[in-house]
């Protein structure tokens, strides 16, 4: 084949978990669309599941428009607590804003194909969702264990597919695209990056200035998070248990919980980067975005239109690099990163007798 890099524009797209900081996803997509690349396939986990389906369901920009609204008090009252032993949270009110915007769709009805993946608990091992109801992938990909109650399905317990894969790229191996683009958002740095750190100047200095309003109204933010923080280290102190704690506060029982969510996602992120350099050193994508896990914490989902942004600005230097873009910029703070192309299959990996399910 001849023809340069940059004209080969069919695109199989991972997209990994990682909560608030999946928001960048959406970036990405934006700057594959402004350039012409058609995806032709999907696969995500979690948050980048969530974003996937919506997307291949042709309702990003709805999608965008309500998360780029919410402030920090907003995705409080998203939270909607049940202190079930299998998890804190239903996750009812979000799935809610999600079937409004995505209806009763099937997988196998999307014009994009869309693997979404889970972990089933029982059997232990993957779960590759390709068909039946869209909004049930979703739901089952995006259950944090012991944070958002699981999906049980027959005998399967369903939990967020981060636990075993977090980047899934197999599902896309054997797609008809011309390069596979992966999109890292649990990324270990070799120092703690800030999402500000990473932005353009502007943009960086429109989010500083956001978030010192936010901090500026004290008992209302600053307060309430602050306490999350102070919770976060008592949960690891040996004397946490033997602090008295009055549960008919309110406030005081949603600061203990969420320090508690604090503490699990950060031990669950740690996890997920992990797995993730395994993942793509054994199926090397031929473009990878990594965004740091240290730029926001897993449930910010109020820094949507930041998160946006660094998600475009990172694909556009790592599209001009792959492309061979005269000027193109190395990498920032270990945030981004091209692997070379690799030859794909067209016949998948290998089978695997403990491999994922298919559903």
């Amino acid at each position: 084949m001849t023809a340069k890099r940059g004209d080969n524009k069919r695109v199989a797209l991972v997209l990994g978990s990682g909560g608030a900081r999946g928001y960048a996803h959406i970036g990405v997509i934006d700057e594959l669309e402004a350039r012409g690349y058609e995806v032709v396939a999907i696969s995500g986990c979690s948050m980048g599941a969530l974003v996937a389906g919506v997307y291949a369901a042709g309702e990003l920009e709805g999608y965008r428009n309500w998360v780029c609204k919410l402030d920090y008090f907003d995705v409080l009252k998203l939270v909607d607590v049940t202190w079930s032993p299998m998890g804190a949270m239903r996750a009812s009110k979000v799935m809610s804003k999600l079937e409004s915007l995505i209806g009763d769709m099937y997988l196998e009805d999307l014009p994009i194909p869309v693997t979404t993946v889970a972990t089933d608990l029982v059997r232990q091992r993957e779960v590759w969702f390709q068909s039946g109801p869209l909004l049930q992938a979703i739901r089952a990909s995006i259950a944090v264990p012991g944070i958002i109650t699981p999906v049980h399905t027959g005998e399967q317990i369903l939990v967020d597919g981060g636990l075993l894969n977090p980047l899934p790229i197999i599902p896309t191996v054997s797609a008809h695209a011309d390069l596979i683009l992966a999109v890292n958002s649990t990324a270990q740095s070799s120092y703690p990056v800030r999402l500000e750190d990473l932005l353009p100047p502007e943009d960086a200095a429109e989010e500083q200035a956001r978030e010192k309003v936010l901090e500026a109204q004290g008992k209302g933010f600053g307060g309430w998070i602050s306490g999350v923080r102070e919770q976060a280290q008592r949960m690891f102190s040996n004397h946490a248990d033997d602090d008295p704690v009055d549960d008919t506060n309110e406030q005081a029982v949603k600061r203990r919980a969420w320090g508690r969510l604090d503490m699990m996602l950060a031990s669950f992120d740690i996890t997920q980067a992990t797995l993730a350099k395994y993942k793509v050193a054994g199926y090397p994508p031929d473009v990878l975005i990594e965004i740091p896990k240290t730029v926001c914490g897993a449930y910010e989902f109020h820094r949507a239109e930041a998160l946006i942004k660094l998600g475009r600005y990172l694909a556009i230097e790592a599209l001009d690099r792959y492309e061979g873009r005269p000027g193109a910029v190395k990498p920032a703070a270990d945030a981004v990163t091209v692997k070379p192309g690799t030859p794909v299959s067209e016949e998948g990996p290998p089978s695997d007798s403990m491999g994922p399910e298919k559903t």
